[in-house]
């Protein structure tokens, strides 16, 4: 428990540029589990939400970009999906995308100052979530901990507070941050991306 905790206190630190950068480089990662979840299921158009990373990183890239989030925010929350509405696992790590993205919208407009936290918890619950829904019985927390998809989740996260710190402000660190997220061709939840 204390690895996670030292994390999280972390990126309670981080602000402005960083703590966006942060949350949208685990989004970056996230993002695959909504777009599958959509192919599924047809729930939504997922470009809604690629479009809306995109802004993100836009924003991110050359602030002086005049993104409208309020009106990426209409859009993301008529694609939320309803947990009740399906009865596949999916649903779950799709919804994490949805409540990831409005955290980080309301992140920038200075509305939840610990929207980067929101996202770093996000991500790893939902790597938790998805190692007890997948494992063959019970499983503990000490096992949770151990198991190599959660390891990676806690390095990935460590990794990229060093590099949000080492780096400067600029458009080549989110094309580094982005490469970073997809780089590895696997999803927070380790689903492999084409």
């Amino acid at each position: 428990m204390l690895k996670k905790l030292t994390v999280f206190q972390e990126v309670r630190e981080l602000e402005g540029w960083q703590a966006v950068a942060y949350a949208a480089t685990l989004l970056e990662r996230m993002l695959p589990n909504y777009t599958l979840f959509c192919e599924v299921t047809e729930f939504a158009d997922p470009s809604l939400y690629r479009n809306s990373l995109d802004a993100i990183w836009d924003w991110l890239s050359s602030p002086k970009a005049k993104i409208n989030f309020t009106a990426q925010l209409e859009k993301i929350e008529m694609a939320v999906p309803d947990v009740a509405d399906f009865d596949t696992y999916g649903v779950y790590p799709a919804l994490d995308v949805a409540m990831s993205m409005t955290a980080i919208i309301l992140l920038i407009q200075g509305e939840d100052p610990q929207g980067a936290v929101v996202v770093s918890k996000l991500s790893q619950g939902g790597v938790e979530a998805f190692i007890e829904a997948t494992a063959e019985g019970d499983i503990s927390d000490a096992e949770i901990k151990v198991h190599p998809l959660m390891q990676w989740e806690i390095e990935v996260q460590k990794e990229l507070l060093v590099l949000i710190k080492k780096h400067p402000h600029s458009g080549s660190t989110c094309k580094l941050l982005k490469a970073f997220a997809t780089e590895p061709g696997m999803t927070n939840i380790g689903i492999e991306i084409n």
